[in-house]
């Protein structure tokens, strides 16, 4: 029975390192996500930084060609203003006046539509202004982020590599036999690989362990495997009762 508990506690013992490494392991591949969802972001910042510069260059340049429209205009209704104090026939002011009240309502369409181009400028100026706010914010974000990553990849990695070596120490413990069907089970099931039958049921799979079966593994003789989900099982009274010996002394 002792080498039977032995087997099983080196066993636990070994899924207890693998645990962990697989716990790190899924860390090393999740926490660079928030890294690619910041830069994800600051991406789309800087995509739209660049639509609302061409925007705004756009509208600038509009309102640049409508200010000079309006004062061409304005000159030359100043222009015609001047004139129509020399025309000498009915006819001819008539005419300059028709061109003069056309221009002046030429101007101020132009001017609401100034007063359009302004506001749309505005909308985007302030546009311009809130992605910079959170261009700065993500790129601060971002900058401690990855100092704050590069150092807990670096402890992960580190404390892996101490895992490993504790991993070659306990695996020189357990039988051969006994390492290849764990590290069998270990590459194709989830973890864990091995685990206790309480109350009759294995808490791997949860499915009722057959009578037959646990009349063998309560007997504490080999190792066995669930007929459900294949993992090593053991009693879990025999664990306990070895823990609280153990404990006692």
């Amino acid at each position: 029975m002792s080498k039977y508990i032995d087997q099983i506690k080196k066993l636990v013992e070994l899924q207890g390192i693998d645990t962990e490494m697989i716990k790190l392991k899924d860390r090393l591949v999740e926490a660079p996500k928030h890294l690619e969802e910041l830069q994800a972001a600051l991406d789309n910042i800087e995509d739209q930084v660049s639509h609302v510069k061409e925007r705004l260059e756009l509208l600038n340049h509009q309102k640049k060609k409508l200010s000079q429209d309006i004062e061409d205009d304005s000159n030359k209704i100043k222009k015609s203003k001047n004139k129509l104090m020399m025309v000498n026939n009915t006819k001819e002011y008539h005419a300059m006046m028709r061109e003069m009240d056309n221009l002046e309502k030429l101007n101020r369409f132009r001017e609401d539509e100034m007063t359009n181009l302004i506001e749309d400028i505005q909308v985007h100026q302030e546009k311009m202004e809130d992605l910079s706010t959170q261009r700065e914010s993500l790129n601060d974000e971002l900058a401690i982020s990855q100092s704050t990553l590069d150092s807990e990849m670096a402890k992960i990695n580190k404390r892996i590599k101490a895992l490993e070596k504790n991993r070659e120490k306990a695996c020189a413990t357990v039988p051969m036999p006994i390492l290849s069907r764990y590290n069998f089970i270990k590459d194709r099931l989830h973890n864990p690989v091995i685990v206790s039958v309480k109350r009759g049921v294995c808490t791997g799979c949860y499915i009722s362990i057959p009578p037959q079966s646990f009349i063998e593994i309560q007997k504490g003789e080999q190792i066995l495997s669930c007929p459900n989900c294949q993992r090593l099982i053991y009693w879990e009274e025999h664990y306990n009762a070895n823990q609280d010996e153990k404990a006692e002394t």
